[in-house]
């Protein structure tokens, strides 16, 4: 299989980018908006912006954004992958030793999804590929 997939690892990657960083963003925009059954964007609540759920709604609604379309994804998932390491440790691993006893496994999911994506950078399909012709 991997004879015949391998062929095609450059847009699966691109794929894996683009869905991977919407899916991220729907996230963020729970946060910021309360769409998508959220609980942020209360009207005159400029307070939760700047909190720690507030921070972590722009990097997971602008920094999924630019990663879905390759706009300097590489740098945007490494504060993305740092942003998912610190919401484990910080809200899921105090709960339980495992992830799938504490509720953290998307969060470790996504953190080493990011960092691996941090690794490749934006790839094909990409705003960074565009800018490099």
């Amino acid at each position: 299989m991997e004879r015949f997939l391998g062929r095609f690892a450059p847009q699966t990657y691109a794929l894996l980018r683009l869905v991977a960083g919407l899916l991220f963003a729907q996230h963020g925009a729970q946060k910021l908006f309360g769409l998508l059954g959220g609980f942020g964007g209360e009207p005159g609540n400029t307070a939760q912006l700047f909190s720690l759920i507030g921070l972590a709604g722009v990097i997971e609604f602008f920094g999924g954004l630019l990663i879905a379309v390759g706009l300097q994804a590489g740098v945007i998932a490494f504060i993305a992958s740092g942003e998912m390491a610190f919401a484990y440790f910080m809200a899921h691993a105090p709960r339980a030793l495992f992830p799938i006893q504490n509720g953290g496994e998307l969060a470790m999911l996504y953190c080493f999804l990011w960092l691996f994506i941090a690794s490749k950078g934006s790839g094909i399909w990409s705003v960074d590929a565009l800018r490099k012709r």
